[in-house]
């Protein structure tokens, strides 16, 4: 299933919204390309989708989350990406 939580983070004068799938990656590029999203909007495990594709994702079918339960799905479908810690240099 694609789920998206709502357009709530600031960046760069617009908000954002994310959108995962709990099935599969494939699932998640095809739904994301049919919105027109780039691929340069893919980070790790989901897409940064901007607030005015918000409202086409639901119509699409995406279902509205909130972003604990974004995650918590994405973890329990083994599909979350976490960060790699950055080691400083000495």
């Amino acid at each position: 299933m694609i789920l998206i939580d709502a357009p709530l983070i600031p960046w760069r004068g617009r908000l954002w919204s994310h959108l995962v799938s709990d099935t599969s990656y494939d699932e998640l590029h095809a739904f994301a390309a049919g919105l027109g999203v780039p691929d340069r909007a893919f980070d790790r495990d989901h897409y940064d989708v901007p607030e005015e594709l918000f409202q086409p994702a639901l119509d699409a079918g995406a279902e509205l989350v909130r972003s604990r339960e974004l995650v918590r799905r994405l973890s329990a479908a083994g599909l979350r990406q976490r960060k790699v810690a950055r080691s400083r240099p000495s």
